[in-house]
């Protein structure tokens, strides 16, 4: 009877071991931003203001999290209208028959201290292709309201073309009038789930 009674503390304790941590994206606290070339000669900035994810942990270093996240592609934000309009339509995103950009992991490793290379599934205009992305995992932190919050600054890149995103001008000096790499850049606040 000791025995089973040792047997059934250990498999509980393993389990409280192997137990998942859930972490919800903070949307107050999260900027999904990107950058691409204009002219050569200047990047235009824009963001996307609606999103929604979650990761979940074996431990709180976040080492082989498994992170899922989805972006509405009509929230997408320049500071001009005008531009906006048209990075909405058919020639860019199209985002009346692909309304989401998302990312799968297949795998976060640390790679030194603080540094991970985070590996996934990118989807965008309906194309999706396997992506890595530079993290820095800045820590953990509770707020003065309870809540446990880590946070990551996640950067890399995609070139739009691969994603059938190919609309552009060739200028009067044979420049592009859009850059082709866009440079993605995250800075994200994760809440911990109750």
């Amino acid at each position: 009877m000791k025995k089973i009674a040792l047997l059934f503390t250990a498999s509980i304790f393993a389990a409280g071991l192997n137990a998942q941590t859930k972490w919800n994206f903070d949307p107050a606290h999260t900027i999904i931003e990107f950058e691409v070339s204009h002219m050569v000669i200047t990047d235009v900035t824009g963001k996307f203001y609606s999103f929604e994810g979650e990761v979940t942990s074996d431990g709180e270093d976040f080492t082989d999290a498994k992170i899922s996240f989805k972006i509405d592609a009509s929230s997408i934000k320049t500071e001009n209208e005008r531009r906006d309009g048209h990075l909405k339509g058919p020639e860019f995103f199209d985002v009346e028959k692909h309304p989401h950009i998302t990312f799968e992991s297949n795998s976060m490793k640390k790679i030194s201290g603080n540094k991970y290379k985070l590996t996934g599934d990118f989807t965008m205009h309906g194309v999706t292709k396997e992506i890595t992305l530079n993290a820095i995992f800045n820590g953990i932190a509770d707020d003065p309201w309870g809540n446990t919050k880590a946070g990551f600054k996640v950067t890399g890149s995609v070139n739009r073309e691969e994603y059938g995103l190919t609309w552009n001008t060739t200028l009067d000096n044979g420049n592009l009038l859009v850059g082709t790499d866009v440079a993605i850049i995250c800075r994200i606040q994760l809440v911990k789930a109750n």
